[in-house]
């Protein structure tokens, strides 16, 4: 299939499956069972991928420190397909998460030449009203790139880790990318290792919720989250078959892997350069132990981040949603009128006439405005289910399902645009 991914063009995965094969992630389904209180994108299967989620979900259920991080660009409108994003950055954040949402005005300058001002005014007005009105609490961290030293530090140290040759295989790109956006990609690899710096408590799990173009970040930041760290922990077997774990120091002293030795129970032997543990009963008390030492030496010890990825919404005339193109898809700031108007006048899953609707049944599964229901307009499953199965019997017409979704869409922007309204009374609370 050799699908491509890109982060900055409008990506059309047919078979969500082939990403399994192809990039590594992992089917979410086998989690599903640890989840308690699933978010609704999870019970509905539109989360459908996952890269070492059951970090988070031992974090979770052992009640310790995670994160959640997940990012904007302020380029354009914010619509259905950033609330995704946003409900499952809150959803995390109520579970016990501490929260980060960077609005990335450096990808938004150096890939869409917006200006400075536009993105912060569309950062604040679009983005950050939008996600305190969804129920973001004022104890996570809400901030724009181009302000957090802690950001830029980080990413000029990432840029030592990285070439253009690593960028381009992840990428694509050319000798025509410009520096700068080069530059935006490593950045975002800042942002989503920050919050295991020292003063957001250190090393912790991080779970970044994103649509699945969004992998190639993911796939370059667990890459140097490894690279920064000082130590490599393999596995390997003597010549009679006993396991054991060598430690290999990248860039830490001698003073650090002779500490290691002292530390760790049970039998070690120190090399130059490495450190052999002979017995390890308890495997991530040692990697607690190596982490210590490496914070202590001035290292980051960064956990590889964990990612989810969820489907993408389908266009309301048909094919992709784009947010150049107003008819696909619903803004949060459209005009409630307007956007009950979109649905009615959106592509369904019905048959050609009545008569064969009710002989054939619909098809919900290629159905934009059931897609909205199944998204985001409904919460009860049981309800969902039941028009669900009502269309593929032939009981339900087009309408009835256009006429629910424009009413509770409507109903929806009207009660959103009057909660962002309260919200911008409440920016100062989040330090803007």
């Amino acid at each position: 299939m050799n699908v491509k991914l890109d982060p900055w063009s409008s990506t059309n995965v047919e078979d969500y499956s082939k990403l399994f094969e192809e990039f590594g992630i992992m089917p979410f389904d086998d989690l599903y069972s640890r989840i308690e209180d699933p978010h609704r994108l999870m019970r509905r299967k539109v989360i459908f991928g996952h890269r070492s989620y059951d970090r988070i979900l031992d974090a979770i259920q052992n009640k310790r420190p995670f994160a959640v991080m997940s990012g904007f660009m302020p380029s354009g409108r914010i619509h259905l397909g950033h609330k995704m994003v946003m409900e499952e950055i809150i959803w995390h954040q109520q579970k016990g998460a501490d929260a980060f949402v960077g609005i990335a005005d450096r990808e938004a300058y150096s890939v869409r030449g917006t200006s400075w001002k536009k993105c912060r005014d569309t950062g604040i007005n679009e983005y950050i009203l939008s996600l305190i009105a969804l129920g973001f609490e004022p104890h996570g961290h809400i901030y724009f790139q181009s302000d957090s030293n802690n950001v830029k530090d980080l990413s000029f140290e990432l840029g030592s880790k990285v070439n253009y040759s690593e960028l381009s295989a992840i990428y694509g790109f050319t000798g025509e990318t410009s520096v700068s956006h080069m530059v935006s990609a490593v950045t975002q690899s800042a942002d989503i290792l920050h919050p295991q710096l020292e003063e957001y408590g250190g090393p912790k799990p991080t779970v970044v919720p994103v649509g699945a173009d969004q992998d190639p970040h993911i796939r370059l930041t667990r890459g140097l989250g490894h690279k920064m760290n000082m130590f490599k922990i393999e596995g390997r077997e003597d010549k009679n078959g006993k396991h054991y774990f060598s430690i290999r120091s990248k860039a830490a002293p001698r003073e650090a892997l002779e500490e290691l030795a002292d530390q760790i129970p049970g039998g070690t032997k120190l090399f130059e350069g490495h450190l052999d543990v002979l017995d390890a009963d308890d495997f991530e008390e040692l990697i607690r132990m190596i982490r210590d030492v490496e914070l202590r030496y001035g290292g980051y010890a960064f956990i590889p981040p964990a990612a989810t990825y969820h489907r993408f919404m389908s266009g309301l005339q048909g094919g992709k949603m784009s947010s150049s193109t107003p008819e696909s898809h619903i803004a949060l700031l459209d005009e409630p009128k307007e956007g009950s108007k979109k649905i009615k006048r959106a592509k369904t899953g019905g048959r050609i006439s009545l008569e064969e609707q009710k002989k054939l049944g619909g098809e919900p599964d290629k159905c934009s405005v059931y897609e909205l229901l199944l998204f985001h307009l409904i919460e009860d499953d049981q309800e969902l289910s039941q028009i669900y199965e009502e269309c593929v019997t032939g009981q339900r017409n087009c309408g009835s399902c256009k006429n629910l979704a424009a009413e509770k869409m409507e109903k929806f922007l009207k009660d959103h645009q009057e909660k962002r309204e309260l919200a911008r009374e409440r920016l100062d609370e989040y330090l803007l």
